[in-house]
């Protein structure tokens, strides 16, 4: 076992995607490690010979085979979505099957700069020798370029749209002008970007009508229906137990279900049988906060409870998943503690913990 925390995509599914290489006879576009064919079987499962390719992504095959095969033209590849339809985790694995490599990433912020985006400067040596390029210092877009695979940029929106716009020469020309040294940098056969953006968080900043462009958008959607979002929530907790060396609980597929009701229920604004409207929470309630209240419920019971997952672990995590804002969420929470879970004899659990949090 690793003694890193995390380990990219290539790495943990190493196995799978030798296997998918081994057995690929399709024409591969240059600078792939893997065909289109081949990179959606890895995000979407399927079998190699006799190795079973566990799916990366649950939902609409055809959004995967849209985004495969954008990254296969000139075109950038946007991945749209609210937080938690998994835009990150496909990202990640797209670059992993294509280019072998799912490092080269840039986490946009509102702080990001047009250097982090290009390349910085070794000042020692810019002071010492000027402008050369052993003072510069590329970054994972100016690498990806050079060795010709895919550049992530996480939470495209979050960069201010004067730093947005440094992507258009990049996306449009397949060049990174380098002014200091009067020169440029080409990009290799197999470069292209993934961009992920949210267009319901705050702080979001619209893209240029010129970046739009450039991009062929892919929207990633909410799971349509309960049993396909706690097959992802089940599947995404498990793997996650399992990296953090987190003894697995049998009943976590039951706990599963239970907070994805409540998170359905509050989010949707009524209840799941349509009977009963609710006040909705200030927060998005997405899948992956699911996984993370699972997972703070797991480590929970693992320490402090002798292994057992129940009401009493996840509930604080619940808490912290729905109380965003202090005041109106409270209430919220509050309503549907006394309009729907204290009728519902299966949840007293629930009802009594949070009711003694609240």
């Amino acid at each position: 076992m690793s003694d890193k925390i995390r380990l990219p995509a290539e790495d943990t599914y190493a196995a799978e995607l030798s296997a998918l290489k081994a057995i690929d006879q399709d024409t591969k576009p240059s600078g792939w490690h893997l065909s289109p064919k081949s990179v959606v079987t890895y995000l979407m499962g399927g079998m190699a010979g006799e190795t079973e390719i566990s799916a990366k992504y649950i939902g609409d095959a055809r959004l995967i085979e849209t985004a495969v095969a954008t990254l296969a033209t000139d075109r950038a590849l946007l991945l749209l979505g609210v937080p938690g339809t998994a835009k990150s985790w496909v990202s990640e694995h797209l670059a992993a099957a294509i280019s072998g490599d799912s490092t080269m990433v840039i986490q946009c912020t509102a702080g990001t700069d047009e250097n982090q985006i290009r390349y910085g400067w070794n000042y020692a040596q810019l002071l010492a020798n000027g402008p050369s390029r052993d003072a510069l210092v590329p970054s994972p877009l100016y690498r990806a370029m050079e060795e010709g695979k895919l550049c992530r940029l996480e939470e495209l929106t979050r960069m201010g749209s004067d730093v947005q716009d440094t992507l258009i020469t990049v996306l449009s020309e397949k060049m990174l002008p380098i002014p200091e040294l009067n020169e440029s940098a080409f990009a290799s056969r197999g470069f292209n970007v993934i961009a992920t953006a949210n267009n319901r968080d705050k702080g979001v900043n619209e893209l240029s009508s010129a970046l739009k462009r450039r991009f062929n958008v892919v929207v990633l959607p909410l799971p349509d229906d309960m049993e396909s979002e706690v097959a992802i929530v089940t599947k995404r907790v498990s793997e996650m137990a399992k990296s953090l060396d987190l003894p697995e609980p049998k009943n976590v597929s039951d706990e599963v279900r239970r907070v994805l009701s409540i998170f359905r229920e509050l989010r949707g604004g009524e209840t799941l049988d349509g009977k009963v409207t609710l006040k909705t929470p200030t927060g998005n309630l997405s899948t992956a906060e699911a996984i993370g209240v699972m997972v703070g419920g797991i480590s929970q019971a693992t320490f402090f409870q002798d292994g057992v997952l129940s009401a009493e672990g996840i509930s604080p995590n619940l808490i912290g998943a729905i109380i965003k804002d202090p005041v109106q969420d409270k209430i919220v929470l509050e309503e549907y503690l006394e309009t729907v879970l204290k009728k519902r004899s299966d949840y007293g659990d629930y009802y009594h913990t949070l009711t003694e949090l609240v």
